[in-house]
């Protein structure tokens, strides 16, 4: 019997947080190539360190894409705000190592006269959804992005000029009867400008923007506030700590809240099903909770590389469901093709979306007129209801 009443956390990190800038560069790179050729492949990792940015990867693309990567990530280091001694997006050091795909993965994903385009890898993704925020996604990871996203917006506006761009938030929600109704415990690291802010400075600036965005009444006079608990923190970034594309991924998805097949999104190409089934699992899991199916969902699909159709489907409704898992899975493989190109067609993935996903979280975002965060629409509800 599942528990009722308890507490969960989760964290989440700010777009200048060392392994975020180096997820924004990846998908930046590669929104440059699928905006030239939207059949491009990509697989593109990024390290930073000390006024230092280092590419590498396999592609297959325009060469006038891989001719302006070092202006492609100069952009995007000045877009999240970095401007110091130790990473400046003007005098930083750019290494591109990017080069051709290998011919033999190539060969397993490619479709030709006689075949279907089969998955750019082996593996298993999984897709949740739970109906306890309006975004049908958990709590404290809703909110944990919220507060940074906030913070961003104004440090970036110049409302609060002391905050800098490197952050990471922490929430524990209590929940009762399953439901999330408050916060027991907030935690932020902010990065900061002046050397002697206090901690309890810092909590003077960030409170006001925290509590706007948590829900009337989670803040109580019990809950703990743990602002910059270490004391200063104006080394930040790249400089104070190296970052590495991928290394994100619970931020990324679910703040632990679900299973996660292990696979990293940022840099890679539709292609890749680490990232476009996942996509795929997420929409059916939020389609088959708004339609009402459940309150609670989680999918699995795996794959093979070079297979297109999926090996297995997967769903549990953690006993909320209104029908049986097992017609769930059969009304899932009905109303959408599960194929690469399935996936990519039906989501529209072949454009220059994916950079905007780099920070505060790949899920939960409201769905973008120009096709980003296709994946947030409940247009299967309908659908779902019928096959089932």
């Amino acid at each position: 019997m599942s528990r009722t009443d308890y507490l969960f956390t989760s964290e989440s990190v700010s777009e200048g947080h060392p392994d975020k800038v180096c997820d924004r560069i990846s998908d930046a790179v590669l929104d440059a190539f699928l905006a030239e050729d939207p059949y491009s492949r990509v697989a593109c990792e990024t390290f930073a360190t000390t006024n230092r940015v280092v590419i590498g990867g396999e592609v297959r693309g325009p060469q006038s894409v891989i001719d302006r990567v070092e202006d492609i990530a100069r952009d995007c280091v000045r877009d999240i705000g970095y401007e110091q001694d130790g990473f400046h997006w003007a005098n930083m050091s750019v290494d591109n190592y990017l080069h051709e795909q290998s011919a033999h993965i190539a060969q397993g994903v490619d479709a030709g006269e006689q075949k279907e385009e089969g998955a750019g890898d082996q593996g298993i993704m999984f897709g949740y959804a739970v109906d306890e925020t309006d975004a049908l996604m958990p709590a404290p990871i809703q909110y944990a992005h919220a507060i940074l996203r906030r913070l961003a917006e104004v440090r970036k506006s110049g409302a609060e000029p002391e905050l800098e761009p490197d952050a990471k938030s922490q929430l524990t929600v209590r929940y009762e009867n399953g439901r999330p109704v408050g916060v027991t415990s907030i935690v932020l690291s902010h990065q900061h400008r002046s050397e002697d802010l206090s901690a309890d400075q810092m909590r003077e600036i960030v409170a006001p923007y925290i509590t706007e965005v948590l829900p009337e009444g989670w803040i109580t006079p019990e809950t703990e506030w743990w602002v910059n608990p270490t004391g200063k923190f104006v080394i930040g970034g790249p400089d104070g700590d190296a970052g590495l594309t991928g290394r994100k991924i619970i931020v990324d998805t679910y703040g632990g809240a679900a299973p996660h097949g292990g696979g990293a999104f940022s840099g890679k190409d539709p292609t890749k099903v680490d990232r476009s089934a996942a996509y795929a699992a997420r929409y059916l899991a939020k389609n088959v909770v708004a339609s009402g199916l459940a309150k609670r969902c989680t999918i699995q699909l795996s794959y093979a590389i070079g297979v297109a159709k999926p090996l297995s489907i997967y769903a549990d409704t953690y006993g909320t469901g209104q029908v049986d898992e097992a017609q769930i899975e059969r009304a899932i493989a009905s109303v959408m093709d599960l194929t690469p190109r399935g996936i990519r067609e039906h989501l529209q993935l072949n454009k220059p979306v994916f950079q905007r996903t780099a920070a505060y979280g790949h899920f939960g975002r409201a769905p973008d007129a120009d096709g980003g965060f296709s994946w947030e629409q409940t247009d299967l509800v309908e659908a779902l209801k019928k096959a089932v």
